[in-house]
């Protein structure tokens, strides 16, 4: 069956058009616009009207594709900015009018579970030579830092734990970095710390996150740091899904992020411009996670909710 999954984030939003069958999804086309749904969301609890056309407009594109491809169902999530805003009715008659389906705007329990589902289906594999498993062990923590919000999951064959907390690289630039400084001031960097600390004692209390061998780190910040720290040429997803990432090569990633101007950080190779302004909060936000939790590595993973949202399209009319 030939799906379509879009996920419509605090700071993207991606299209991914898959062929699934029995348990393998085969991916057909891939797309990411940075569109910023949710600048200004933390501050108004609205979504704004430029922000909601650059979604719209990145959405009709989309729409041309999923009917040049033929997909026979396609499943709309939105997930953090569009929960918070009060105008979200606004969201979801322009979706409907693209795609023709309901757009869900999911818990971030929800979110959890199918970015979960996304990120480890497939991680562990059987070797052919000795039929044991091999690749990162479970129990995994699953982090996947986005734009306004962060999801943690503990699990391993599925979801057993899982929290959604308000900290995202969009909401802590908006919030403490905007108008501090370039680079920012260490005043600014430690609201910023001390927002996320906040909300990592949440995790601690509420998922047990002691269980887990294996962190594993999604979304752009997380491949972000992973591009720079494997010193890529420029972004290169293959090179990046799967890869290790060592905690001290995400603690000197953070640091230099932290250090550069504005435009340092522009000229990153691996850097998506529509990043650069974000990417010191979201480096911080996972910087922090592997020294609260002490994880050694982190293996990164360029499949998330977005293929979360494609395994689930066939269970949805």
């Amino acid at each position: 069956m030939r799906v379509a999954a879009v996920d419509c984030g605090t700071n993207s939003v991606r299209l991914l058009i898959a062929d699934v069958e029995d348990d393998v999804l085969g991916e057909v086309e891939r797309r990411m616009e940075i569109v910023r749904l949710g600048q200004g969301v933390d501050r108004t609890g609205r979504l704004a009207p430029d922000a909601l056309e650059r979604t719209f407009k990145a959405m009709r594109d989309y729409r041309g594709l999923i009917d040049r491809h033929g997909a026979a169902a396609t499943r709309v999530v939105a997930t953090s900015a569009t929960r918070d805003a009060a105008n979200r009715e606004e969201f979801a008659v322009g979706v409907r009018e693209i795609f023709g389906v309901e757009p869900e705007v999911v818990t971030g329990a929800d979110e959890a579970e199918l970015s979960f589902t996304g990120a480890t289906r497939g991680l562990l594999r059987l070797s052919p030579e000795t039929e044991m498993p091999q690749g990162p062990l479970p129990p995994y923590l699953v982090v996947d830092i986005g734009g306004g919000s962060t999801e943690f999951v503990v699990g391993s064959d599925h979801a057993e734990a899982a929290l959604s907390v308000d900290i995202g690289c969009v909401r802590l630039t908006e919030r403490h970095l905007r108008d501090a400084g370039d680079p920012p001031s260490a005043p600014a960097l430690e609201a910023v710390v001390a927002d996320i600390e906040a909300a990592l004692d949440r995790v601690q209390e509420e998922v047990p996150v002691e269980r887990a061998h294996t962190l594993v780190g999604l979304a752009g910040s997380v491949t972000t740091v992973a591009g720079m720290a494997l010193d890529l040429p420029a972004y290169d997803s293959a090179r990046i899904h799967h890869s290790r990432i060592s905690a001290q090569d995400v603690h000197d990633v953070t640091r230099r992020l932290l250090s550069m101007t504005h435009s340092d950080r522009a000229a990153v190779p691996v850097m998506h411009p529509g990043r650069v302004d974000v990417i010191g909060a979201g480096s911080l936000i996972l910087d922090r996670i592997v020294r609260r939790f002490a994880f050694s590595q982190v293996v990164v993973s360029e499949h998330d909710i977005l293929d979360g949202i494609a395994w689930s399209v066939t269970r949805y009319p």
